[in-house]
């Protein structure tokens, strides 16, 4: 379900474009190598912009979700401030278990038998969303959505889909393409 004030995606699209686009030669978490980066650090360290992208997402959230779950790591930033809107519980999702305190992947909000909305910052292939979804639901959370901040629209929405998982994006290419004039 997509943003329907066109106004406020397109501005929202022109303000990430201007904050993290970056041009040069890229090795992405896929494996691809891109002439383009979208530099996430650079939109969620901006407190204003991180909270008007939080409330732009909120829009995106499904009912009936009981738990957001951000993935390592800048989808932690991202679930804060999506947490601090909806008033839902977060969970902190590690590409792996950590060696000490609770040896946990998933930390802060229980997820067992919870219906889960994954939160990430960008997503290219989804590979990192497939895996922390398995996980996830190997402990017991229910999941069947995931948001994002930018989707790059280069074959994550169909990688989840294969994974009974639909994507929502506060901006996507298109809307990136359109900002950049």
């Amino acid at each position: 379900m997509p943003i329907t004030d066109d106004a406020i995606r397109a501005d929202l699209a022109h303000r990430i474009y201007a904050t993290s686009h970056l041009t040069g030669e890229f090795t992405l978490r896929s494996g691809r190598v891109s002439n383009e980066y979208f530099d996430k650090y650079r939109f969620e360290s901006d407190p204003v912009l991180l909270a008007e992208v939080a409330e732009a997402m909120a829009t995106l959230v499904p009912e009936g979700i009981e738990v957001l779950a951000g993935l390592e790591m800048g989808g932690i930033p991202v679930v804060t401030a999506l947490a601090r809107v909806t008033g839902l519980p977060a969970c902190f999702v590690r590409k792996s278990a950590k060696k000490y305190g609770t040896a946990k992947f998933a930390e802060g909000a229980d997820v067992d038998g919870k219906r889960v909305l994954i939160v990430e910052d960008v997503i290219t292939s989804g590979g990192q969303v497939v895996l922390s979804t398995a996980d996830l639901r190997g402990i017991g959370a229910q999941i069947t959505d995931v948001v994002c901040v930018i989707d790059r629209s280069e074959g994550g929405t169909e990688a989840l889909s294969a994974e009974g998982l639909t994507l929502a994006s506060v901006v996507n290419r298109d809307d990136l393409n359109a900002a950049a004039g």
